[in-house]
Parts: structure tokens; C-alpha cells; sequence
């Protein structure tokens, strides 16, 4: 075989290799990424309803596909009470937290909608506050069919006790609300705060926040590949939990909310759901507040934001107050938040950079029952 001949087959056999090896890092990589970013640290209640002054009862949701998710119910003053005698049942929303949150943090929340004449539901998702660990990892997905599972919930209670539902979620579980939304047509509104517009996005975001050192032309590709990978064990694919696909299905009006200086996800994400809810849905109400200074959490701390929010539910799930009655009085409402530190706390424990980077090619420790790539289903 001539020389030059050689030379080309032992350059494509190089290349291969090269090929190869890349391709088995960036699925060692994603393994790891799985087990390290896919199970949140549980963080119980720390409070009730009491803490806010909001009447509540106890209550466990079912759900088809294991065991029943603690939440609180707490319904909302009378319509005669609030000077009304327009509606016999009041409107009710489901309150869907964040990563490694629990249905505490969101107390400020119903505590507005209360004020409005709103019911509330607020539960922990699984995996999350007083549930049990989960043993694959949780996605947007799971998020999602929690508030279905909610959603059923209040459409369970006794006739005339709930009108028109409502979905409010936030990150994550903002996130997950849209995706339940569009698969629920009778959902009358839905709001979506800081939510991330697609879990590849997501991903190649926590890259950023722990300052990995992959470039772009890298780090898109991997963080497709480790999003396929992360979501495998539940069999999901990337479309089947992307907020801005559902956003593209959901006939009911929808809010989306997003701070400026939100440091964990991109404020652009709520232009691109916009967007592309915009385009495949015209006709659809889409409404987009955008709160100048406003953080990843704590929004309800700032009156556009408290205001927004109540005049847009009042509008589409018709509760007792007027939109400009019920955005009044959100704003006088004292939402303050719990003592802790804005987070995204899946990565609180990496140390950056190079360091991060090299760590995700370590032999993780295994979470019990499992091996370090997850159990696959069955």
C-alpha cells in the first residue's frame, strides 16, 4: 500500500479515536451531572400558614404513580365577607414551589391571594419538603405531574366550594406549571415566574453558574447530550417537559414574570417563551411583567410584581374584586420573605471552575440502592 495511503488511514484512525474518546467523556460527564444535579436536598417546612395568618387544613394529594404529597389548604374569606355577593364559589390556585424548596416558601404568595379572594393550594413536590427521597432523578416532568395531581385535587372538593383554577409556579415548578397547563384545558390561567425556557438551556446554565471552563461550541452540544442523559431514567424526552413547547399548547391566559436581575435564570428566557407562545397562539392572551430590579426569588417583596399578578387573576379566574379593586389591595399586602439566601442550590457546593470540571469525571458516591448512572426504568 503506498505510503500516502497509510498515512490518511492512520490520520482517520486517529481522528476516530479522538472521536471516540470525546464521546465517552461527554457520556461520563453526563452520568455524573445526573447524579450530582438530579436529587434535590430535602428542606421540610419550617412553618405554617400561621405564620401569615392564613386559615388552613392539613391535606395529602394523591397521585397515580406512588405515595400522596403533603399540602396545605387554605381557603379564602367568603365573597359576602369581602363585600361581594358575585361569586358563590371562590377561585382557587395551585401553588407550585422550586428546586429544594417546600410549600412554605411560598407563603408570601397566599398570603396576596388570599388577601384577593383567592383559594390556595400549596403542596411539596415529591422529593421535595416532607416527602421521601425519590430514587431517580427529578426533572421538569415530575414537577409537572404533581400539579396535575394537585389540579385534581381541587377538582375533587365538594360542589360550590371551588370556581375557576389557577396555576402559579415559580422557576421549576413555573416551569412544571406550564407543562401541566397544556395538558390541562380546563386550567382557566396560569402564571409563570422566572421560569426557564427549556431544560437544554437549563443545563448549559448550571454550567455557567459553577464557572466551568467549556466554551460555547462545547458546552451547547454537551449540555443537549447531558439533558438527554438526565432525563433518560424517567423515560422523558427534552420536548415532553420544555416550558417553551407547552407555552406553544396552552389555550388559557398566561403570565410570565421575570426580574432583571435574576442571576440563576437568564431574564431572556421569558422573551423566548414569549415568543414563541406569540407565534403559534396569536389569539392567545400572553402577558409578560418584567420587574425592573427584580431578583430569581422574592418577587412578591415588590408591589408591581404583587400588583400584576392579582389584577391578571382576578381578570381571568373571576373572583370576588374587580382586576384594579384586587391589584390595590396587593400592593398594601406585607409579603416578605423567609431568612435565606438566594440560590440555586444544587450547585452551592461546587467549587468552580477547573475544579468543578474535573470533579464531574470522579467516581461519585453512589446514593443508596443506586449505582452512580441511576437505575434505568424498567
Amino acid at each position: 500500500m503506498p505510503h500516502g495511503h497509510l498515512a490518511r488511514n492512520a490520520g482517520l484512525v486517529a481522528l476516530l479515536a479522538i472521536v471516540l474518546a470525546a464521546l465517552a467523556a461527554s457520556f461520563r460527564f453526563a452520568l455524573v451531572y445526573r447524579v450530582r444535579a438530579g436529587f434535590p436536598r430535602r428542606n421540610p417546612p419550617t412553618a405554617t400558614p400561621d405564620l401569615v395568618g392564613l386559615p388552613w387544613v392539613n391535606v395529602m394529594i394523591p397521585r397515580p404513580d406512588g405515595p400522596p404529597l403533603p399540602g396545605w389548604w387554605m381557603p379564602a374569606p367568603s365573597a359576602s365577607a369581602m363585600g361581594s355577593l358575585t361569586v358563590a364559589a371562590a377561585p382557587a390556585v395551585v401553588l407550585v414551589h422550586g428546586w429544594e424548596s417546600a410549600r412554605d416558601k411560598v407563603l408570601p404568595h397566599a398570603l396576596v391571594l388570599n388577601a384577593i379572594g383567592i383559594s390556595v393550594l400549596a403542596f411539596d413536590v415529591r422529593g421535595h419538603g416532607e416527602n421521601p427521597e425519590e430514587a431517580l432523578p427529578l426533572s421538569v416532568g415530575e414537577y409537572a405531574a404533581d400539579t396535575q395531581a394537585a389540579v385534581r385535587w381541587l377538582r375533587s372538593r365538594p360542589s360550590g366550594e371551588v370556581g375557576r383554577i389557577g396555576i402559579v409556579g415559580h422557576s421549576m415548578g413555573a416551569a412544571g406549571s406550564l407543562v401541566a397547563a397544556a395538558r390541562l384545558p380546563d386550567v382557566a390561567a396560569v402564571v409563570a415566574i422566572a421560569a426557564p425556557a427549556g431544560p437544554s438551556r437549563l443545563t448549559r446554565q448550571t454550567f455557567r453558574l459553577v464557572n466551568l471552563p467549556i466554551p460555547d461550541v462545547v458546552a451547547w452540544p454537551l449540555a443537549w447530550l447531558t439533558t438527554r442523559v438526565y432525563l433518560r431514567p424517567r423515560g422523558h424526552t427534552i420536548g415532553a417537559v420544555s416550558a417553551g413547547r407547552a407555552v406553544r399548547e396552552i389555550g388559557a391566559p398566561v403570565l410570565l414574570v421575570h426580574g432583571t436581575d435574576d442571576g440563576v435564570v437568564p431574564v431572556e428566557d421569558v422573551l423566548r417563551l414569549a415568543r414563541a407562545r406569540r407565534r403559534a397562539l396569536p389569539a392567545a392572551v400572553t402577558e409578560v411583567l418584567v420587574i425592573d430590579g427584580g431578583r430569581h426569588s422574592w418577587l412578591y417583596e415588590l408591589p408591581p410584581f404583587r400588583v400584576g399578578v392579582a389584577r391578571f387573576l382576578a381578570r381571568h379566574l373571576g373572583g370576588p374584586l374587580a382586576p384594579a379593586v384586587a391589584g390595590a389591595l396587593a400592593e398594601t399586602v406585607r409579603a416578605v420573605r423567609p431568612p435565606e439566601a438566594e440560590r440555586l442550590a444544587a450547585v452551592d457546593a461546587e467549587p468552580g471552575g477547573l475544579s468543578s470540571l474535573l470533579g464531574l469525571f470522579r467516581t461519585p458516591r453512589t446514593r443508596p440502592g443506586r449505582e452512580p448512572g441511576g437505575p434505568r426504568p424498567s
